[in-house]
């Protein structure tokens, strides 16, 4: 067989073992080969390189489009320094990601605006670029969605949805009450989750409030006793990022119109 007809076969057998990275880089590793004289050892380490570099890359979008964050600030962006009431210390151990291999939970409460989802969606990232999978919703869009799937008789299958994904991120517990349907399915996806996946969840009301949220108080004690097990609580104080905005803007405001006219 010629060197082009090797070529080609090799061309091939890299797209039939679905290893196109590879196939696409072929021709000018080959053509660096001729100049640099790698052993065959390394030249095959380099080549097989760009396959999994292409891998990791279709994975971790895939793991991203699941998670479906609304927004994609990482822990390094996250201003500390505007919110001095949180324990960086903690936050560095939550980062390494061992309340997840420990199936862990993480509740950030405190009031609208300081940080929580923020915080939340930065360690949800970190864990989806670490491997893990990942989902964000809302309290109210989860209770809607079981909702729903109960009536369609889809309930089994959203449970094992609900229980798949190592890390389940649940934003805005308490902004709106839940009747005691609602409550019942929170309550039945963070049993089933109980020691075998993580939550994140963040809410505005404290614990001792968590009966306002529910009609059943069975229930919220039932929630809250299988989310305080194996859970960290971060308790965050402080000025809503929004509010410090708006005085900015309303600081400079007044300084113009304090300043001498030109």
């Amino acid at each position: 067989m010629n060197k082009h007809a090797t070529y080609q076969q090799l061309r091939s057998q890299l797209a039939y073992l679905k290893l196109a990275a590879a196939a696409e880089r072929l021709p000018a590793a080959l053509e660096q080969a001729e100049k640099d004289k790698p052993g065959y050892t390394q030249f095959l380490h380099d080549l097989l390189a760009v396959e999994v570099t292409a891998t990791e890359e279709r994975r971790l979008a895939s793991r991203l489009r699941l998670a479906g964050f609304p927004s994609s600030k990482t822990l390094e962006e996250f201003d500390f320094t505007a919110q001095p009431s949180i324990d960086r210390k903690l936050v560095d151990e939550l980062a390494t990601l061992r309340f997840i291999e420990e199936k862990a939970n993480l509740l950030l409460i405190g009031p609208p605006g300081v940080g929580k989802t923020m915080l939340a969606i930065a360690l949800g990232l970190k864990a989806v670029h670490a491997g893990y999978r990942v989902y964000y919703t809302t309290a109210a869009d989860l209770v809607a969605r079981t909702s729903r799937s109960a009536i369609e008789g889809r309930w089994q299958t959203t449970m094992r949805f609900w229980n798949g994904p190592q890390l389940l991120v649940i934003d805005e517990l308490g902004y709106l009450p839940m009747p005691g349907e609602a409550a019942s399915h929170l309550f039945q996806v963070i049993t089933r989750r109980y020691e075998h996946g993580s939550i994140i969840l963040t809410t505005n009301r404290g614990i001792a409030e968590w009966g306002g949220i529910f009609e059943d108080t069975t229930v919220a004690v039932g929630i809250l006793d299988r989310l305080l097990h194996h859970s960290t609580v971060l308790q965050i104080d402080g000025d809503s990022y929004r509010m410090r905005g708006h005085r900015a803007k309303l600081a400079q405001l007044r300084a113009g119109l304090n300043s001498p006219s030109a």
